[in-house]
């Protein structure tokens, strides 16, 4: 049986699969942290792959997976994928999840789908913290367990760009290095440029073993960078971003200037 009790603000939330509103659920109450009985244990949640979630403005499936200690059969496995804050959820998706193991340890799996062309996923929601997995499980012998778990970090995915000119050059003479910061924006579903963002410049002489940040320069208000260095020897040029808690770290793809 499928016990939960939640709240909401703000947004509507998508709980399996059907959209709830926040009229609609106005006067439950919130869940408790924590729900035991008998000996069942949850030993170990993983989101992704242990990985950060890093988003685009399509479609990403992500997986969930429970392993759980529990010497009689489960009737049911719910993993629920969540943004919350406090008792306000701002994004909500129920799963019932497939089981496998016939022991004392079972390993229970679904997978949800992350859509910002769907409105319940906006920019406001990137970030680690508030994404956490519910997780509800029911076994033959009455054993009971639900509870939150940490999980991973939803990002919105970044892109960079980069060209240097001219090609050839002369050596000794001057370079420009053009380039572009953009970010996946979930208000529009389209990439957008990323301002007031220290990008590094960096440089791979040839033949290119390690690179070296040669400068770090501001993405201006539509995203686009541009600086110049001091051609000395073919090699390779590219950008790199580090990235702060809400989006996702990216590279352009290295270009190589021939210097004469």
């Amino acid at each position: 049986m499928r016990l939960r009790a939640l709240t909401r603000s703000g947004r509507a939330a998508a709980l399996g699969g059907a959209l709830l509103t926040v009229a609609a659920l106005a006067t439950t109450l919130a869940p408790t942290a924590q729900a035991v009985v008998g000996n069942m244990r949850i030993t170990k949640v993983v989101v992704n792959g242990g990985k950060d979630i890093v988003l685009t403005t399509t479609a990403k499936k992500v997986t969930v997976t429970a392993t759980i200690a529990e010497d009689s059969a489960l009737t049911e496995v719910w993993l629920d994928l969540e943004n919350r804050v406090g008792d306000d959820i701002n994004y909500a998706a129920s799963r019932r999840a497939t089981c496998t193991g016939t022991g004392a340890v079972k390993t229970c799996t679904t997978t949800h789908t992350l859509d910002p062309r769907d409105d319940l996923i906006h920019n406001g929601l990137a970030g680690p913290g508030n994404w956490k997995v519910y997780v509800q499980v029911d076994a033959r012998d009455g054993d009971y367990r639900s509870g939150y778990y940490p999980s991973a970090s939803v990002r919105r995915a970044t892109a960079l760009i980069g060209d240097a000119t001219p090609e050839p050059v002369r050596r000794g003479a001057a370079l420009t290095v053009n380039g572009r910061l953009t970010v996946a924006n979930w208000n529009s579903n389209t990439w957008t440029g990323l301002s007031r963002q220290a990008v590094q410049l960096q440089y791979c002489k040839s033949p290119c073993t390690a690179y070296a940040t040669v400068k770090t320069v501001t993405s201006n208000a539509t995203g686009h960078l541009r600086t110049t260095v001091t051609a000395a020897a073919d090699g390779y040029y590219r950008w790199k971003y580090a990235a702060p808690y809400w989006v996702a770290p990216s590279l352009s793809v290295a270009d190589y200037v021939d210097v004469r």
